[in-house]
């Protein structure tokens, strides 16, 4: 953001947003992604050209209307809520953290959940609104919904939009809930809200709403789907709720407290709800009995099942077959079992074959084998027999079906063959099954992910291992970021199979389609050890991407200082330059990383190097509010009355980012409280526009002049009268 756009930003702002970061639309690169659209704004994946951070910008046709609430609950920090940067100006709009894994509302239709990664979500989810409700006065969402839960690249939950929806704002009920049902909201509403009761909405209509997401979870469907509000209205009211009969029967024994968890937060008299402070408490003891063992997503979701499909063919002999497989009375099924049977299609073009395997029946299978069913027949999402055994795990059927002649190369849809589904689920046994009965190691999906990728991103070393021997290369690349199993496995911190991977002859200083080579995402995450072992192992240091990003300016924007410090004894220099003119000690500054500041000025990175628009690490550390950097930055001998391309010097900045520490601190370095820029602006100039009492004090006790004038005449006396600041101008003529 260059000095003139923070001018133009103090037209606008008011008190409340003086610190919240404001984004011009140059900021962003070009190239935006539409993630979503929705009749009321769309959400695009961007990036901030000085962060080199992707972001998701949430547009909103309501311009502006929430920026004061936003201004508030945008500095909450808490692991389970999606964290606010700013505001966008043109198109109006949030800039917040963007979300890898998309929303609950995708995964919940395309993956099949484990019973632990369901308990950790809900967990997470009463984690981050008992944070919200610990707010004094407390924070309430009042728009809980799938769509609004939110997971990154660990699976781990992210609550948003929490805030943005306001009792106050609405005349009553009848107006509120026509503002919710438009946006698919009308499931997620406690009944007292369709009552005649004038009282407003408190902290259990959140509880409400996640105890229809906790159902919506447990069995992976939708709630009241089919029915129109009218139906939804009519039920809620009378107390129904949706089924607890569709939860699976293959639930752990610990499912049936969390259901009990469940109906004690729909309960229809809200005072009998439980806060959330106590379904924390019991949602965390349940998910820690099931806790997951491997963090990584991949590991915690798999691409869904068939649904047990419904029958198409009209026959009733066909019917009652497929319900005796259905539930399980197997010595029945093989009575009533005929040849004509093995032809029967279902929904989705499932066979009976495919649900005999599913059923986990060997001799079921082997009797619809026998009767001449088509072993690789496929579904309508090209599921074979033989992938819905690996997937239940059901070794001894995956056997029966290589015997009868299974291709095991044979893929579904996405071209996921049977040993990507295993590779997946880390499932060694069921691996070798399929490579000793050749199935091809090097197998690509649609996106050209092969089972190495897989393995080397979920972190198993132990099918790292068997791949391995039968690979000619370990080098091969997906198509859509380029990236290799090394790469993989150094972004997720896996350091034993990046150990293996070298071993193999993995080359090391390959790139992927952004020019990033593995030592360049493992310092991005802040993997150490990763980093140590490809520096060993001759990654070169000083490499850059396309936009002549370092490891070095990774490590630093992040703050990972012994990474930085690792990659300075090996000869980086500290004042390498991005495309955009940055060094490491800007990205450092820019962030708010006073231990990484420090580290790159001993290894003598310079504290006074201009880089975009003429901005030191010290303007940068003004404007964006990070009073650690402004102090370490000053000691170490950063010029305060350097000025940028516009002529704003630090004191400018912070006196703009109403940055009262670091104005003080500015001040007892010397700063000069006269100062001019372009526009002949002094930093007092700044600090009326804004209204600050606090920071002109501090200017006038050190000899600020009240009668300087900027280029267009206006003193600060002047600005504070147009401005109606009463105090500011008894200041001014004293």
């Amino acid at each position: 953001m260059t000095a003139a756009n923070s001018s133009v930003q103090g037209s606008f702002r008011d008190g409340s947003l003086e610190r919240f970061t404001h984004f011009e639309k140059d900021e962003f690169e070009s190239d935006w992604e539409k993630l979503a659209e929705r009749k009321f704004g769309r959400v695009y994946k961007v990036k901030v050209k000085v962060w080199r951070e992707t972001c998701a910008l949430k547009t909103t046709t309501n311009d502006y209307r929430n920026m004061t609430q936003m201004s508030k609950i945008g500095r909450l920090k808490f692991s389970y809520l999606i964290s606010i940067y700013g505001i966008s100006k043109d198109p109006p709009g949030l800039v917040m953290e963007y979300m890898s894994k998309g929303s609950l509302d995708n995964l919940l239709s395309s993956h099949f959940l484990m019973w632990p990664k369901k308990f950790q979500m809900i967990h997470e989810m009463t984690m981050g609104m008992n944070f919200l409700h610990s707010m004094k006065p407390p924070i309430l969402h009042l728009n809980l919904k799938p769509a609004n839960i939110l997971f990154d690249d660990h699976l781990h939950v992210k609550i948003s939009d929490f805030g943005l929806v306001k009792w106050e704002e609405f005349s009553g009920k009848t107006e509120f809930i026509e503002h919710l049902s438009p946006r698919g909201n009308i499931n997620y509403v406690p009944p007292e809200i369709f009552t005649q009761n004038p009282e407003p909405p408190g902290t259990k209509y959140d509880v409400y709403s996640i105890s229809i997401i906790m159902w919506e979870i447990l069995t992976q469907q939708r709630a009241y789907q089919g029915l129109n509000m009218t139906e939804i209205l009519i039920r809620v009211s009378s107390g129904k709720r949706p089924g607890v009969e569709k939860i699976p029967e293959d639930k752990p024994l610990e499912c049936e407290d969390m259901i009990g968890v469940m109906q004690q937060c729909w309960h229809q008299d809200c005072s009998r709800r439980p806060a959330f402070s106590e379904t924390v408490r019991l949602t965390e003891v349940l998910s820690e009995i099931l806790k997951i063992p491997d963090t990584n997503a991949r590991g915690e979701i798999r691409k869904r099942l068939p649904e047990q499909p419904k029958k198409t063919a009209d026959s009733s002999d066909d019917s009652s077959v497929h319900s005796l497989l259905v539930k399980k009375e197997f010595e029945s099924f093989k009575k009533v079992l005929q040849k004509e049977h093995v032809s029967m299609v279902f929904q989705d073009n499932n066979s009976l074959l495919h649900h005999a395997v599913a059923s986990g029946d060997t001799e079921s299978v082997q009797m619809v084998l026998n009767l001449g069913a088509p072993v690789n027949c496929q579904s309508a999402k090209g599921y074979t027999p033989l992938i819905v055994a690996v997937l239940h795990k059901f070794y001894e059927i995956c056997s029966l079906l290589t015997d009868c002649g299974a291709d095991v190369n044979l893929s579904d849809g996405d071209q996921w063959t049977a040993l990507h589904f295993a590779v997946q689920a880390g499932d060694d046994r069921a691996v070798r099954l399929l490579l000793d009965n050749k199935a091809r190691a090097d197998a690509k999906e649609k996106d050209g992910w092969t089972p190495l990728h897989l393995a080397a991103q979920n972190g198993h070393e132990h099918i790292v291992r068997i791949l391995i021997p039968r690979l000619n290369a370990v080098d091969e690349q997906e198509r859509q970021s380029g990236r290799t199993a090394l790469h993989m496995a150094s972004i997720y911190g896996h350091v034993n199979i990046v150990n293996l991977l070298l071993k193999k002859k993995a080359d090391v200083n390959k790139t992927d389609n952004l020019q990033s080579t593995s030592l360049h995402l493992a310092a991005d995450e802040g993997h150490f050890r990763v980093v140590r072992l490809l520096v060993n192992n001759g990654a070169d240091v000083k490499t850059v991407d396309e936009q002549s990003y370092s490891p070095l300016h990774f490590a630093a924007l992040k703050g990972y200082t012994g990474i930085c410090r690792l990659l300075l004894s090996k000869g980086v220099d500290p004042d390498i330059r991005t495309y955009q003119n940055w060094t490491a000690m800007h990205l450092a500054a820019l962030k708010g990383h006073p231990e990484t500041v420090l580290v790159l000025e001993e290894h003598h990175g310079s504290v006074n190097v201009q880089g975009k628009d003429g901005w030191t690490p010290l303007h940068l550390a003004c404007h964006h509010g990070q009073e650690e950097v402004v102090t370490v930055l000053l000691t170490a001998g950063a010029d305060p009355n350097l000025a940028e391309d516009n002529g704003w010097t630090p004191l400018h900045l912070a006196c703009n980012s109403s940055c009262f520490p670091s104005v003080l601190q500015l001040i007892s370095h010397q700063a000069n409280v006269n100062a001019q820029n372009n526009s002949q602006s002094t930093p007092l100039h700044s600090a009326v526009q804004l209204s600050n009492i606090p920071i002109i004090k501090a200017l006038l006790m050190n000899n600020a002049q009240r009668d300087m004038q900027d280029s267009k005449g206006c003193t600060p006396l002047t600005l504070a009268q147009r401005c109606n600041n009463t105090e500011a101008v008894e200041l001014l003529n004293r």
